[in-house]
């Protein structure tokens, strides 16, 4: 299926790049000296997220049930056990809607998590790393396979415990083991999440950024869309503001086909 530049531009709804305005076009030294402007703030930006992260730090822990179940490819587990060993783990809670084909499941989860997957670095510094769907095991494990996904999926369909199975999905974890008592010492979600999403760091740097409507642009430049408008797309890889297709990131997975317009979720 081929997209036309103006089909795509009705997808999110912006107007061809062609009629839109740009920035203006200056000397070397002048461009120079308005990005060293915008560097000063930039470096106040970065100096207050180190004081927040130091804030996380020095945030109280609370106790949660080490002894609750998990099921994962090996059968039952418990959450000091996804420890393995380590003193701290951290956990995604991956949206799932049950029943649903691979495309229906959630492209924000899909883009959570897709970046970080591989825990090498985590594990390196002492970190354990999960991922949680409350989806029946039988019916997680095949899409785990057709999503390359490392072998740290766990069901809590039938874990009783309002910390792992409770609450938002969509949720990052952060836990801390002393002896065989567990404490949770953080949890993130909404845009909180978009810290494991290094795609959208990388638009922000860009001079048309995400082109989502919600987001402060210059005069002329092009409309944006919904929020996570490309998230999901079709076969041609034009994102389709969630009427249908694929979370974005399956067209690269052997055996992803064209799938019928109208899954997803909006969030």
């Amino acid at each position: 299926m081929s997209t036309t530049h103006e089909d795509h531009a009705h997808h999110t709804g912006a107007a061809p790049e062609a009629a839109a305005a740009v920035p203006p076009v200056v000397d070397r030294a002048t461009w120079q000296a308005a990005r060293d402007e915008l560097l000063v703030r930039e470096k106040a930006h970065t100096r207050e997220g180190d004081a927040i992260a130091a804030a996380r730090r020095r945030l109280p822990m609370t106790e949660v049930d080490g002894g609750a179940v998990v099921v994962g490819p090996d059968g039952p587990t418990t959450l000091l056990d996804l420890f393995a060993g380590r003193e701290e783990l951290v956990l995604y809670k991956h949206m799932w809607h049950p029943g649903e084909p691979f495309e229906n499941q959630c492209e924000g989860c899909t883009l959570t998590y897709w970046a970080v997957q591989d825990p090498a670095y985590l594990t390196a510094r002492g970190v354990s790393f999960a991922v949680l769907a409350k989806a029946p095991w039988p019916e997680l494990a095949p899409f785990v396979e057709f999503m390359g996904y490392p072998r740290h999926w766990y069901s809590v369909l039938d874990t009783d415990d309002d910390v792992l199975s409770g609450g938002d999905f969509g949720t990052w974890l952060c836990f801390l083991r002393r002896g065989g008592r567990t404490f949770l010492t953080n949890s993130v979600t909404g845009r909180g999440a978009e810290a494991t999403m290094p795609a959208l760091a990388l638009l922000d740097m860009t001079v048309r950024g995400r082109k989502e409507a919600w987001q402060d642009y210059p005069e002329g430049w092009p409309a944006g869309g919904l929020p996570g408008w490309f998230w999901r797309a079709d076969e041609s890889g034009a994102g389709n503001s969630w009427s249908g297709g694929r979370p974005t990131i399956q067209w690269g997975r052997p055996g992803a086909t064209p799938v019928a317009a109208g899954g997803g979720h909006v969030h």
